[in-house]
């Protein structure tokens, strides 16, 4: 994403998403998970989200815009952090739980069918992942070099690699009443 490799648009990012928390989603993930289980958050933009989850577990935020990264690492050097690619996951390291607030929906449906199977890769067995969508059956956009897809759940399903169960899906609203969607996976045993 190489809109987000320039500082002035990653400020007004930082700007325009000032306010936003995913309280509603990691408490949802704490009814999966235990404190102090390993949590990778994907397209950590700000770290907003990310220091909240560290409140509770041992996080790794990842971003694929350096810019991202370096402003939270300037404040916050103790934190684990890397650039990672939310399409091709390029890391050995495993988790506890892998998380995404509104991030995964600037993948095509195939990058993120891709994105999917490469979680699992990463996850322990029995590992969670969760991620939040903007709700709507909308067409695609491109905007700002931007990929932009809108979901429901019946367009995710058929992206979600089969090794995965179901635990929950659900509707919220950020900005307008049930906007939003989260789905809640588990990496099944085998």
């Amino acid at each position: 994403m190489g809109y987000y490799n320039d500082e002035k648009n990653v400020a007004a990012y930082i700007e325009m998403a000032d306010g936003y928390i995913g309280h509603a989603l990691i408490n949802t993930l704490e009814q999966y998970i235990p404190d102090g289980s390993t949590v990778l958050e994907l397209g950590m933009g700000p770290g907003t989200d990310l220091l909240l989850l560290a409140q509770y577990y041992r996080v790794t935020g990842s971003d694929f815009a350096e810019p991202f990264l370096h402003r939270f690492r300037r404040q916050h050097p103790d934190i684990d952090l890397m650039l990672l690619d939310a399409v091709t996951l390029e890391t050995n390291r495993t988790f506890d739980a892998i998380y995404s607030n509104k991030v995964l929906y600037h993948l095509t449906p195939a990058e993120l069918r891709q994105s999917f199977t490469e979680q699992l890769r990463l996850l322990k067995p029995g590992g969670i992942a969760l991620h939040s969508f903007w709700y709507g059956e909308k067409p695609s956009e491109e905007m700002n070099e931007l990929h932009f897809e809108y979901h429901t759940y019946d367009t995710l399903r058929d992206l979600i690699d089969p090794r995965f169960s179901l635990q929950e899906v659900g509707r919220y609203g950020e900005i307008e009443p049930d906007d939003s969607l989260f789905i809640v996976l588990k990496k099944r045993f085998m």
